[in-house]
């Protein structure tokens, strides 16, 4: 049987006086788990406003009604200069990043080449943020494209005080990068790994120092790094949003949202996750590249440091498009479907904490979903994807199971 979202549960932010330090080797207590700690000690590089309000988000600013007491700029002296090269990934989620983190870079001051994988003609390079491209030349960065196998050939003998890998999964792939890296001097190396490397846990959130699966291939890089290197951190990112992102998130809501059909979300909705936007992700690498000492040797949970559950994402999307929304909920295996192929985030509670970052480099989220979707649906509609011709099979077998009738 159908059930409609009952939930009034949308956001749940983290408590903001903890203070302590998390070593990315050691195991959490218990009562060391049940805070999502803020850092109180911010580094004296940035200016931050803790008493803005905006709608839900009492403690945080918005990108979009900025206080100019809550911005933050820092700008590298000619002594403080890093050139960073970023190997970047040609799909998926994580291209984004690359993209957000060179601009950061550069309107910091620093050298910025951006490699990635692939031809540059080919037509994956058609599609964001990989289109955007001319937006890191204008601002001064390098675009180069390749094998990252072959990272010293593609680069032209050019020199580098930081790495940061995000493309490679596996140890296979990444050792190339590390190798090359650690013979050709460079200081620092950075990787972008995965929250989902988390082994499930009946304590959530998921913190620094958490047991993971043996068997990641993220978890072989991550320690190949840190025996390589001297200098070095890993990044675990979690579900993001942004502009440029090419894999679905959000518009798997607007989708169903602006075409007037029920959103089919697996079990209770009550199941909480993380979204953060992507502008979060970079400003933490970009404190990691000026405060090195600092990001050495540690593991950054790269997320929001707020959770919403399934149901709370799809009432916050319909509130960016202005529309209604029906919610139904299914049990997959009653109904005979793969959730992870019907809907696009894990049916069960998956969120980690941003706990070393606030900690050790200062950091401070401004993810604010509310305003974040709005932004995110003026782009949809932007590129007429409203308008699209969208197949909706497995919606259709599930809602046929539940008997909820779909307009035509």
């Amino acid at each position: 049987m159908a059930t409609l979202a009952s939930s009034s549960s949308v956001l749940f932010s983290s408590p903001s006086n903890t203070n302590y330090l998390v070593p990315s080797n050691s195991q959490l207590s218990p009562s060391q788990r049940l805070s999502l700690s803020s850092s109180s000690h911010l580094s004296s590089s940035l200016s931050i406003c803790p008493s803005l309000s905006f709608v839900t988000l009492p403690t945080r600013c918005s990108r979009r009604f900025v206080n100019p007491a809550c911005s933050f700029s820092v700008r590298a002296s000619a002594a403080d200069k890093k050139r960073v090269l970023i190997v970047n990934t040609n799909s998926g989620g994580h291209a984004v990043i690359g993209f957000y983190f060179a601009k950061e870079l550069l309107g910091s001051g620093h050298d910025v080449t951006i490699l990635t994988v692939g031809d540059e003609g080919s037509d994956k390079m058609k599609k964001p943020p990989f289109n955007r491209f001319s937006e890191i030349v204008s601002a001064g960065g390098k675009t180069v494209w390749g094998d990252p196998a072959e990272v010293g050939k593609v680069v032209g003998g050019a020199e580098f005080d930081v790495v940061l890998d995000n493309n490679g999964k596996d140890l296979d792939t990444v050792r190339p990068v590390v190798d090359w890296a650690k013979s050709s001097g460079v200081k620092h190396f950075f990787f972008i790994s995965s929250a989902g490397i988390y082994k499930p846990t009946d304590e959530p959130p998921h913190v620094e120092g958490d047991v993971v699966k043996a068997d990641a291939g993220h978890v072989g890089v991550e320690k190949y790094i840190a025996e390589v290197f001297s200098s070095w951190a890993a990044f675990r990112p979690q579900y993001m949003i942004g502009s440029g992102n090419n894999k679905d998130c959000e518009e798997w809501f607007f989708d169903r949202i602006v075409r007037d059909r029920p959103v089919p979300i697996p079990g209770s909705g009550l199941q909480l996750t993380n979204i953060s936007h992507v502008k979060d992700l970079s400003s933490m690498l970009s404190l990691a590249v000026e405060k090195p000492e600092a990001a050495n040797g540690n593991i950054f949970n790269c997320v929001s440091d707020r959770t919403v559950t399934l149901d709370g994402i799809a009432k916050l999307c319909a509130q960016a498009a202005g529309r209604p929304v029906n919610v139904v909920h299914y049990d997959p295996k009653a109904v005979g479907i793969d959730a992870k192929k019907a809907f696009p985030f894990r049916n069960m509670h998956f969120y980690a904490e941003p706990r070393a970052a606030k900690d050790i480099l200062g950091w401070q989220g401004t993810t604010n979903l509310p305003e974040d979707l709005k932004e995110r649906f003026e782009e949809y509609v932007k590129i007429g994807r409203d308008k699209k011709d969208i197949k909706f099979e497995l919606d259709d077998k599930i809602l046929d199971a539940l008997k909820v009738p779909v307009a035509a």
